[in-house]
């Protein structure tokens, strides 16, 4: 004899599909806000240090910073010339 399940468990299956359906939807909106948040975070600190990039000091910091960086892409060659 084949089992059918009760009315009661079909509806208590049912009722899960809707809930579960209701997480999944729920978690995809709270993802989509919190990407949104992170993207609107990096702009505006892009956008601050463009800002602070203009600026007399800002022009100097980020000149030091390539000079940084370019002694040490001189130095990891130099190191691998060795190697």
């Amino acid at each position: 004899m084949a089992f059918t399940p009760s009315k009661d468990q079909r509806r208590r299956d049912r009722e899960q599909r809707k809930r579960d359906k209701r997480l999944a939807r729920e978690n995809a909106r709270i993802e989509k806000l919190e990407a949104q948040r992170a993207a609107r975070k990096a702009a505006e600190e892009a956008a601050a240090l463009e800002a602070f990039y203009k600026t007399p000091e800002g022009i100097l910091a980020k000149e030091e910073a390539d000079f940084e960086a370019e002694l040490a892409a001189e130095a990891e060659e130099a190191a691998k010339k060795q190697d």
